[in-house]
């Protein structure tokens, strides 16, 4: 128990909600941590509340009745969201950036993890609303990325192998049609790492024709799960629509033209800010 002024148990109280996203905390916690009386913390935590609104850092949701309290609902404001967007199409637009055969190269962007911190908190924010278990994501440059949305969800990460590693026992392998490339591939997921009925987030750093995303959706209808929602960093917008395989998704920025000729990269906000 600490006996903390006020304003130090303000501090204090704000920390613990933080690191602690999407957890139902009972206000006796608050209580016995603090020494202090239910009708003290309740004040506290209005007053938390109108701040975390007021500076657009997420919801403090009350739960009334035995088993109620508090929790903290991480959400970021779509204006401050495309003042993200906004830099990342800046930075992915420098012209070094372009590698032979038209690629880009975002592998130091990936691990900032400032940048997917944020990102990750804008996928927690489109998704807040799907009932979730799992973010799951194929290695690896996608890894950071769905981490930092699992840790904003509180939710556990769930990693597809493109080959079958004996430390992950029995598996469940599938092959899939690369949609850019339309050459075979083969992904697996381990039996332990998925329980039966779950519902999945996938979440990946690049999408060109989203034959890899399609690939982890049929993966998971092995596993009788549910996919809740599928978000992307950056996705392609050179694919014609017919030969995308994915539709349902959301993307923070959209890569319209890479000219390695002229080294010129054209990205803008994805279809986040577009969507209703």
């Amino acid at each position: 128990m600490k006996k903390l002024k006020r304003s130090a148990r303000l501090v204090e109280m704000t920390q613990y909600l933080l690191s602690r996203p999407h957890t139902l905390i009972p206000l006796t916690t608050f209580a016995d941590r603090y020494g202090a009386a239910k009708s003290s913390i309740s004040e506290d935590l209005v007053i938390i509340k109108e701040v975390f609104e007021d500076e657009g850092m997420g919801e403090l949701m009350t739960l009334a009745g035995a088993a109620g309290g508090v929790k903290f609902i991480p959400k970021i404001p779509k204006d401050q969201a495309l003042v993200f967007a906004e830099e990342l199409c800046s930075q992915l637009q420098q012209k070094d950036r372009i590698l032979p055969g038209g690629y880009l190269y975002m592998s130091d962007l990936l691990g900032e993890p400032s940048l997917m911190n944020e990102a990750g908190k804008i996928f927690a924010t489109a998704f807040a609303d799907q009932e979730i278990d799992v973010v799951m994501t194929v290695e690896t440059k996608g890894i950071p990325l769905a981490y930092a949305t699992g840790a904003q969800l509180n939710l556990p990460v769930v990693l597809v192998r493109r080959d079958h590693q004996v430390t992950e026992g029995s598996a469940v392998s599938i092959n899939y049609v690369s949609g850019s490339h339309k050459s075979i591939h083969t992904m697996s997921l381990s039996r332990r790492a998925l329980k039966e009925k779950s519902k999945v987030l996938i979440v990946d750093d690049f999408m060109k024709a989203g034959g890899t995303i399609q690939g982890m959706v049929d993966l998971l209808a092995e596993f009788n799960a549910e996919v809740a929602g599928v978000g992307v960093l950056v996705e392609s917008g050179e694919v014609d629509t017919e030969e995308r395989l994915l539709h349902d998704y959301v993307s923070l920025a959209t890569l319209t033209n890479v000219d390695a000729k002229t080294k010129e990269i054209d990205v803008k906000p994805g279809n986040y800010f577009t969507k209703k």
